[in-house]
């Protein structure tokens, strides 16, 4: 009896386990997942949260782009440690995009990945110094919870053979990237490399003056346009378009995102409207609101009234809310076609080479600082679709026509670069202009050089964090890192 019940129990497992995988698979749940299939979401993670600081957080006031008259504790420069799992959690997503490309050989995308991989490695780096790079994103596949912090001088070498590589891969292979994923250039692999190159060219100029090779390398690219192909025009832009569907692919200051009650808290800074005013710029009226009451003012009688950043009650600045500037009307949009998540332009790019040639470290073929320089106004003019008369008009003015000067140029650059990522921040701490206003209510008597490491890293990261400070400086806001030295 005990051998038939023994034989009738082998013969159930047997029966159990001869189709446990098979009949425990749901069909209808894929077992694998095509890289390409990430490519848009890791796009999305990178470009929507760097254009959203641009115009929502600090970014935004270091750059004098905006002036928060409520809540404002960012524009008096009381910035707290900064979280950086936002910025690590997009690479994490891009890393397993990566993943899944090389396992599969699927260079095109690989390369691809490597391009967001430094964009994001890079504006880290950029806001903090010296960061979790070589040890980073390891703790699934290397079981490193405790990432050192690499230093700024080690990351940019291998950010920028990062781009090499992933230019000469593009260039080499053959293997199509899917048009149906690829968000920002529709599958277009030149466009990627021209990214990668113009990338390579901001990167280059962040730490010019701490390598003695970066103009040799500058040089290198816009001799070879073939080998380092770079943007031609706006439509070249890394820019990625709002849908403004829902929440997550709205304009920060649209509706979806924001209460208008919430996005009127953010006013035009005072330093940008003026400068725009003194030089009859035709994009205030696109950026800026005017007024809606030009009596009963205290001090500014200008249709355009920007607020001055770290003030006392800046709410009630110029007899208050009717008579300062909002921001203009495509700002309160979910999407408008003027409004893009904006990584790099052909304008920046432009600008970038004006300045090495006008300082004598490069030369471009058949270009000068005057006609890059006029060629980085007007391609900023066009996108934002000011009329041919207008630009000319604007072009001619002796205030606006090139005098060779650095702050001239800078000063451009700025406000082409209005809202369009941090940079305007980066230039003016790397070259001093344009020469910012601190306020008198401004906690440092300084722009911010840096973002303070997030607070949690005293916690879970604290010998690195410990190591990095004892290197780099104390983790303060002015506080220099490598390449500002």
């Amino acid at each position: 009896m005990k051998k038939i019940y023994a034989i009738g129990v082998l013969f159930l497992l047997s029966a159990c386990t001869k189709n446990f995988e098979e009949i425990n698979t749901d069909p209808n749940t894929a077992t694998t997942v095509n890289p390409q299939y990430l490519l848009s979401t890791a796009l999305v993670k990178t470009a929507y949260p760097y254009q959203s600081e641009a115009f929502l957080d600090q970014p935004a006031e270091a750059g004098r782009y905006i002036t928060k008259v409520r809540n404002e504790g960012d524009d008096l420069f009381g910035w707290s440690g900064n979280s950086w799992d936002g910025y690590y959690g997009a690479l994490t997503y891009n890393k397993t995009f990566h993943d899944l490309a090389a396992g599969n050989d699927m260079l095109q995308y690989t390369a691809v990945s490597d391009i967001i991989r430094v964009f994001n490695f890079a504006y880290i780096t950029d806001l903090y110094g010296d960061i979790p790079y070589s040890e980073a994103l390891l703790s699934k596949d290397s079981s490193i919870v405790h990432p050192k912090y690499d230093q700024q001088e080690d990351i940019y070498p291998s950010l920028l053979a990062t781009l090499t590589a992933a230019n000469d891969t593009l260039a080499a292979t053959t293997l199509s990237i899917d048009a149906d994923y690829d968000i920002l250039y529709g599958g277009v692999a030149l466009n990627w490399r021209k990214f990668a190159n113009a990338l390579h060219l901001r990167l280059l100029l962040r730490m010019s003056n701490k390598s003695a090779s970066a103009y040799t390398e500058m040089q290198n690219i816009v001799d070879n346009p073939s080998k380092y192909p770079l943007f031609d025009s706006n439509s070249d832009d890394a820019a990625l378009r709002y849908l403004g569907v829902n929440a997550s692919d709205a304009w920060p200051g649209g509706n979806l995102n924001s209460k208008t009650t919430e996005i009127d808290k953010y006013k035009p800074s005072k330093e940008i409207v003026d400068t725009l005013l003194r030089l009859n710029d035709p994009r205030l009226p696109i950026w800026v609101a005017p007024v809606s009451s030009t009596t009963g003012y205290t001090v500014d009688s200008n249709l355009y009234v920007g607020v001055p950043n770290a003030i006392s009650s800046p709410y009630d600045y110029n007899g208050g809310e009717t008579h300062i500037s909002k921001m203009a009307a495509i700002f309160y949009a979910n999407q408008d076609d003027l409004l893009n998540a904006s990584m790099m332009t052909y304008a920046e790019q432009c600008f970038i080479l004006a300045e090495v040639v006008q300082s004598g470290k490069v030369t471009v073929s058949g270009e000068t600082a005057s006609s890059l320089y006029n060629k980085g106004i007007s391609a900023s003019l066009d996108a934002y679709g000011v009329s041919a008369t207008d630009k000319a008009t604007y072009l001619a003015q002796a205030s606006v026509q090139y005098n060779g000067t650095l702050v001239q140029l800078i000063t451009q650059k700025w406000i082409a670069n209005f809202l369009k990522g941090p940079e305007g921040w980066f230039d003016h701490r790397r070259t001093g202009y344009p020469v910012f206003v601190t306020g008198p209510l401004a906690a440092i008597s300084e722009i911010p050089s840096r973002y303070k490491y997030p607070t949690t890293e005293q916690s879970y990261n604290l010998d690195q964090y410990n190591a990095a400070v004892a290197r780099q400086g104390a983790d303060v806001l002015t506080t220099k890192m490598w390449y500002l030295k």
